[in-house]
C-alpha cells in the first residue's frame, strides 16, 4: 500500500482568489473601520465596513448607479464617476459620524492615478483616510476635462446641496 502525505485544503475564497486572508489580517488588527472599495466594468463601490465575530457589518454604502438620481450623464465605471461615488459616500458617513477609516483596496493592485484612488480623494471630502498623495490621480482627471460629455459640476453640486 502507497501512503500519501497528509494534504490540508485551502479556504475556499482563498483558492477561488476572492480574499487575500494575509492582508485582510492586517487591516483587523488595526482595528479601525475599513473602507472598502471595489470597481467593477461599469459600476464602483465604496462602502465603510466594521468588522464583528459573526461577520463583517456595512455601516455605509455608496454606488455608482445613485449618481443617476444625480443628473450624472457618463459612464459610471471612469475617474470622474469614482470621486463623484466617493464623496457621496462620505457624505453619508460623515452624517452617521464616521470620522476616520483604512483603506481596503482588495485584490486590485495599487496603481498610481488609478480610479479606486479617485473615489479616495472623494472620500477624502469629510472622511479622513492615509493615502500617498502621489497615488491620487490628477485634478483634470477627477473634474473630467479629458472626457467629452460629462456634467462633473452639476452632480457635484446636487450631492453637496442634499448631503450637507
Amino acid at each position: 500500500m502507497k501512503i500519501h502525505k497528509a494534504y490540508t485544503l485551502k479556504y475556499r475564497r482563498k483558492r477561488e482568489g476572492k480574499t487575500d486572508y494575509k492582508s485582510r489580517l492586517g487591516l483587523l488588527a488595526s482595528r479601525r473601520l475599513r473602507i472598502v472599495v471595489r470597481r467593477t466594468l461599469s459600476n464602483m463601490h465604496v462602502q465603510v465596513v466594521e468588522y464583528t465575530p459573526t461577520g463583517d457589518k456595512t455601516l455605509v454604502s455608496a454606488d455608482s448607479r445613485e449618481l443617476l438620481k444625480f443628473g450624472w450623464n457618463g459612464h459610471r465605471g471612469n475617474t470622474t464617476s469614482a470621486y463623484l461615488t466617493g464623496m457621496l459616500c462620505g457624505l453619508k458617513a460623515k452624517k452617521k459620524g464616521i470620522k476616520d477609516g483604512i483603506l481596503d483596496l482588495g485584490l486590485n493592485r495599487a496603481i498610481k492615478g488609478s480610479s479606486l484612488f479617485a473615489a479616495v480623494k472623494g472620500l477624502q471630502v469629510s472622511v479622513k483616510i492615509p493615502c500617498n498623495d502621489e497615488y491620487i490621480p490628477s485634478e483634470e482627471r477627477i473634474k473630467g476635462q479629458h472626457l467629452k460629455k460629462g456634467n462633473y459640476d452639476e452632480v457635484r453640486k446636487k450631492i453637496l446641496e442634499k448631503w450637507q
